[in-house]
């Protein structure tokens, strides 16, 4: 017989927690409550976008790519929290500036804060260091990296439209739950355009060391993005038909950041 440790050791969900009379264990109870103010403050705070920018500018350097910041239209986090509208559009001055920097791009990389900061604080970056290898050696056309404060999903058409990307990779913090407070999605969406709708992106969601691991969440992206320029499609029109060996184990390494 299967021991609940044995089924523990399995998921994540809270299985097996015990009793205490008629009560949680005190055990229990206190990490339920750690890990629901773990969310909470993947919510309410902001990611470290000074440390983001200059990560990503790093990235730039060695790949000749710029790294850009734009906002949003939400003037503060708790605008952004109670108008998600606001999230989905670019301010007049970001948009400017994204119009500056038009051309010929095969794909723009957009990261934004969402629902979790802890998600881009955490996993971005080491995403990113396994995701761009893969990208290069597909030969690629990218533009400049996007970082998109107090941003939604949506805004990702926003920014790849001006930027005359044929698509756009959104990666962004997803609602935290219980167990996820550092969850990072995947939105692609080809040809972007403003007023675009979710049945237009596929999602890869869970991105994170103890979810859907880099390494195969990047997999998946370069799939999705290769199926997505040749046929020119995506989201419900594009489904996942993935070979084992897709990538045929190309000989790629991670970028290392000094």
């Amino acid at each position: 017989m299967i021991s609940w440790e044995e089924w523990k050791a399995l998921t994540s969900a809270r299985i097996g927690l015990g009793r205490s009379g008629g009560s949680l264990p005190t055990k229990e109870l206190l990490k339920f409550r750690l890990d629901h103010a773990r969310a909470r403050d993947a919510v309410l705070v902001e990611p470290d976008f000074p440390k983001l920018q200059v990560e990503l500018g790093r990235f730039g350097k060695d790949l000749n790519m710029e790294a850009v910041t734009v906002e949003s239209l939400a003037r503060n986090r708790e605008e952004y929290l109670l108008r998600p509208d606001l999230g989905r559009r670019l301010s007049e001055p970001s948009l400017r500036k994204l119009q500056a920097l038009r051309g010929e791009y095969d794909l723009v990389i957009v990261a934004a804060d969402g629902l979790s900061a802890k998600a881009l604080d955490s996993n971005l970056i080491p995403f990113l260091a396994v995701l761009l290898p893969l990208l290069v050696y597909k030969k690629f056309r990218m533009g400049p990296f996007v970082l998109a404060k107090l941003g939604r999903v949506a805004i990702g058409d926003e920014i790849g439209e001006p930027l005359g990307a044929r698509a756009t990779v959104m990666l962004i913090g997803e609602r935290p739950g219980l167990t996820s407070a550092d969850s990072l999605g995947m939105y692609l969406t080809f040809d972007p355009k403003t007023g675009k709708t979710d049945e237009s992106r596929n999602c890869i969601s869970n991105i994170r060391p103890d979810g859907l691991v880099f390494r195969r969440a990047a997999e998946k992206t370069i799939y999705l993005l290769s199926e997505s320029l040749r046929r020119g499609i995506s989201g419900v029109d594009l489904k996942d038909e993935m070979s084992p060996d897709f990538l045929e184990n190309p000989n790629t390494s991670e970028i290392q950041i000094d």
